[in-house]
């Protein structure tokens, strides 16, 4: 039996400027922060129109007002293209949770979700977790270099629900969601390690991991407004 296509689910946050990218903009100001985190979002989404050329299949979680967000002509533009759900929870865990769900109701289809702090994402890691994800396994998690994770593939959107008991955005975010999807009796495979971009060093190794991006062009920027 064939298996469906999967959906691929952004988490997304608005790149307003002093609330996107904030450790970041402690360093080289909130508006460039701002301009770095719509960068990484279009650079996002395009990686995921090549892997996902449904646009049926496309969707983003959004929070934050767009109108106020950095390049927002730009984004309002390529998510034309994209189903836009508003994001719903008490918290971040809780507002994946529902987006999981949103979205398999809305497509019947396996869901492949990511955020937006790997504006470097390789095609081809992306393409890996979507032909993976359902065989010989219900779940894909790929880890983050800073103990979180990436990518979050799942079957059944109803796993999703272990991670309103996972505190994200800690060292052991990773370890402790594949415990929770363990405890589940989920079949977890794992996807490559990737960077979030969250500091200068990140931003740094992003840039060069994709020199022709948007975010590494936008952050070359910046490193040269910056030099004396």
């Amino acid at each position: 039996m064939r298996r469906p296509s999967p959906a691929v689910l952004v988490m997304a946050k608005a790149p307003v400027p002093g609330q996107a990218k904030t450790r970041l903009g402690r360093h080289v100001g909130h508006d460039a922060a701002a301009e770095l985190a719509a960068a990484g979002i279009l650079d996002t989404l395009d990686v995921c129109e090549q892997v996902f050329p449904d646009p049926r299949l496309r969707h983003v979680a959004l929070t934050g007002d767009l109108a106020q967000a950095a390049r927002c002509d730009d984004l309002v533009r390529e998510l034309a293209g994209w189903t836009v759900h508003r994001q719903r929870g008490a918290g971040f865990a809780d507002r994946l949770a529902q987006a999981h769900t949103d979205v398999a109701l809305a497509t019947g289809a396996p869901v492949v979700q990511i955020g937006m702090d790997t504006p470097h994402l390789p095609v081809e890691e992306l393409a890996d977790v979507a032909r993976r994800i359902g065989a010989d396994n219900d779940a894909v998690l790929g880890p983050a270099a800073d103990g979180g994770w990436w990518v979050l593939a799942l079957t059944d959107h109803r796993d999703a629900a272990c991670l309103r008991d996972v505190v994200m955005s800690t060292s052991r975010t990773y370890d402790d969601t594949l415990a929770a999807l363990q405890a589940r009796g989920v079949q977890v495979a794992t996807a490559a390690v990737l960077r979030d971009v969250d500091t200068v060093d990140d931003a740094v190794l992003a840039a060069a991991a994709a020199p022709g991006s948007r975010f590494a062009l936008r952050w070359f920027e910046v490193v040269d407004e910056e030099t004396p």
